[in-house]
């Protein structure tokens, strides 16, 4: 496995748990890691209650923009070393061929943008989210991953996908 390892998340609207996926991979994964997110078909606008939920846990929200996997199908783009899918629609969509064949998984997280109730009700959806993303990228980087090889290093982000 290489030093440095290119991460994306993908969630079909690329609104909310795959941009909260990508700033706690930003802040916890340096320098060894860059995250990415995108979506298959994205909203065009990052949920403001993601962004409080990334503030709130004192992270940058600078830089984020719901964008499509299309963007990172292109010759130019990083080659991409492991790819998770953090919504059961973006699991059951038909993916783009990514260059290098990375490492798939699939972290399936509540869908906070799809709770109905009080403010407080939905801004504890987007927390609860995050908090189910925080601990499993906590695991992923815990991983001794020079020293795996492909099949452990597959078996254990399918293990953390299920925590």
């Amino acid at each position: 496995m290489p030093e440095h390892y290119n991460v994306m998340f993908l969630r079909t609207g690329n609104s909310a748990r795959s941009i909260m996926a990508e700033a706690i991979m930003d802040r916890k994964g340096r320098p060894n890691f860059t995250a990415y997110s995108a979506g298959g078909h994205p909203t065009g606008i990052v949920r403001p209650e993601a962004l409080k939920q990334i503030e709130s846990a004192g992270l940058s929200t600078e830089g984020f923009y719901s964008k499509s996997w299309n963007e990172f199908t292109k010759p130019d783009t990083p080659q991409l070393n492991f790819v998770f899918t953090v919504c059961d629609n973006a699991a059951k969509e038909i993916c783009p061929v990514w260059p290098g064949q990375p490492l798939t998984a699939h972290w399936g997280v509540p869908a906070p943008a799809a709770v109905v109730g009080t403010p407080e009700e939905i801004q504890r959806a987007f927390r609860d989210a995050f908090s189910i993303l925080d601990p499993r990228i906590s695991l992923f980087l815990s991983l001794p991953l020079s020293t795996l090889g492909q099949l452990a290093i597959q078996k254990e982000i399918d293990k953390i996908g299920h925590q």
